[in-house]
């Protein structure tokens, strides 16, 4: 029997304002998905970035919001994994998590543990389990090596500069301006550089010699130097663009550098598999059970009120992770 429920669309590229709260359909899950009631949703700068155009792969009206927390209410056939009252989180597949229920393919949905509060656990996944393959699986980091991440006081970066300290590593942190440095300091940084430093790699390889890994979300701005601040046969991990897609490269400078390794990985293709996706979400909660990783502050708003929670994002008057409370 279809029934309906309410979520945020958008008929336009633009500003906050496009984002309308409408009744749409919700029809029985199909086979291979689930339906889940949320409870608590992930807000994301990729969902800014998606409303204001930069996939153009999506149709109109779209649906926006890639995570969320909920409770299943309906599982499809061919489901073995998951029953009615289930509690789970989920990251990716076609946006949509700003609204009160959804149904989505069950492949991209885990099972929570009993202690981990709902908004705690919608605060998290999408950046955590981002650091986990990277830190994990892209680059399996040990305590013998010297890692650079840039954006270490950021949403992604902060997280992972904690993780990577509590694994030994040595790591440097970037910040893009002096009031920033503290905080990479205080996520577990043993040394902090202003990212457009003119003399970063210099500075870097005084501190260094040259690091095994960089991990790179910035792009165009900081994609050279990190290059160049690599030791041979160090590896370069390029996950995000948010300054502009890298320059194009010449094989040829991998080898001059180094014989470096050039690797740029997506989520997508390190939860692709749903039991390993599972295990990444429980290395997890692991970690924040264990106090590798501090609970993230949060900030939390009615659903409703996902275009202010977009206006302050977009402003930087958020501090740690934003959620929205169906």
């Amino acid at each position: 029997m279809s029934q309906t429920t309410h979520a945020f669309q958008y008929g336009e590229y633009g500003n906050p304002d496009v984002l309308t709260w409408d009744e749409v359909p919700l029809n029985e899950p199909t086979s291979d998905e689930v339906q889940i009631r949320h409870t608590a949703v992930g807000v994301n700068f990729l969902d800014i970035y998606q409303r204001k155009g930069a996939d153009r792969s999506l149709a109109f009206p779209a649906r926006i919001g890639v995570e969320a927390v909920g409770r299943i209410e309906a599982v499809g056939d061919a489901q073995t994994r998951f029953a009615s009252g289930d509690r789970v989180a989920y990251v990716g597949g076609a946006p949509g998590s700003y609204s009160l229920g959804r149904n989505i393919s069950a492949g991209r949905v885990i099972k929570l543990p009993d202690w981990i509060e709902d908004d705690l656990a919608a605060a998290l996944m999408f950046k955590g389990i981002t650091v986990e393959y990277l830190i994990n699986r892209c680059v399996a980091v040990n305590q013998n090596q010297t890692v650079l991440f840039h954006a270490a006081a950021g949403g992604v970066g902060s997280l992972a500069c904690q993780w990577l300290h509590a694994k030994g590593a040595t790591v440097i942190g970037t910040v893009g301006s002096e009031e920033k440095i503290e905080q990479a300091l205080a996520n577990g940084c043993d040394h902090v550089l202003l990212s457009d430093d003119p003399e970063f790699v210099t500075k870097l390889r005084d501190l260094t010699g040259g690091v095994d890994v960089v991990f790179d979300s910035i792009g165009q701005a900081t994609f050279t130097n990190s290059l160049d601040s690599l030791r041979p046969r160090g590896t370069m991990v390029s996950f995000g663009a948010a300054s502009g897609a890298p320059r194009e490269l010449d094989v040829s400078d991998l080898v001059s550098r180094g014989s470096l390794f050039l690797t740029r990985p997506s989520i997508a293709h390190y939860t692709s598999d749903p039991e390993e996706f599972q295990i990444a979400a429980d290395t997890l909660f692991k970690a924040v059970q264990d106090g590798a990783i501090r609970q993230p502050q949060i900030t939390r708003l009615p659903i409703r009120e996902a275009r202010q929670a977009h206006t302050l994002m977009e402003a930087r008057k958020t501090t740690g992770s934003l959620v929205l409370m169906p």
